[in-house]
């Protein structure tokens, strides 16, 4: 008799460490979906980016994490590639080329930002392939929006593929209050891993 309410001690002793066990894993698993949600929601995000527009630096179909917090405390600067919200639906990826006070020009295929041309690295060798003409088109800011510098609380925002992009060009300036956030890396596919310098 003893030996059989021994055993059913065990056995109650056994289920409430199983049930210790158990609540202590939910709550983990509870707190770690909090805190990835709350990165999620005010930290970072992840995008998938559909179409051409940023060839070559970012292709369709890739993943990429967004630095939401940056601009909170910081502001945006030249080079910086941005999603912003184009429409209610809609997310675009960019690079900010102008930021507020500066004068924009392309003249044969060299970007002059305040009077100074600027070496654009980060398309060059798509440049230097391209067979069609210039690569990005003469336009002077004013032609494009009719501003003669961009405005206070705006950029001005080119995709990396300029003939196959709808950017400020069409679209005009973009609200910095608009913009989601700084792509920081592209993470999938895995082959395509790479984080962003500017």
């Amino acid at each position: 008799m003893e030996y059989m309410q021994q055993v059913q001690e065990e056995d109650v002793r056994k289920k409430n460490r199983w049930k210790k066990e158990i609540w202590s894993w939910i709550k983990t698993v509870a707190i770690v979906l909090v805190m990835v949600s709350l990165v999620r929601a005010f930290l970072f995000t992840n995008y998938i980016v559909y179409g051409q527009s940023m060839m070559p630096t970012i292709h369709d179909g890739e993943r990429i994490i967004v630095n939401k917090i940056g601009y909170e405390i910081g502001e945006p600067n030249r080079f910086d590639l941005v999603i912003f919200h184009a429409t209610e639906d809609t997310d675009y990826i960019k690079r900010i080329i102008g930021i507020p006070g500066d004068h924009i020009f392309y003249e044969n295929d060299t970007l002059y930002l305040n009077g100074e041309s600027h070496d654009e690295n980060f398309i060059s060798n798509f440049r230097d392939e391209h067979e069609s003409g210039k690569f990005t088109e003469d336009f002077s800011l004013e032609e494009v929006t009719g501003y003669d510098e961009v405005p206070k609380g705006y950029v001005f925002v080119l995709g990396d593929n300029r003939q196959n992009s709808l950017d400020s060009r069409h679209i005009g300036f973009v609200k910095i209050e608009d913009i989601v956030g700084k792509a920081n890396l592209t993470y999938w596919p895995p082959k395509n891993f790479k984080f962003y310098h500017h």
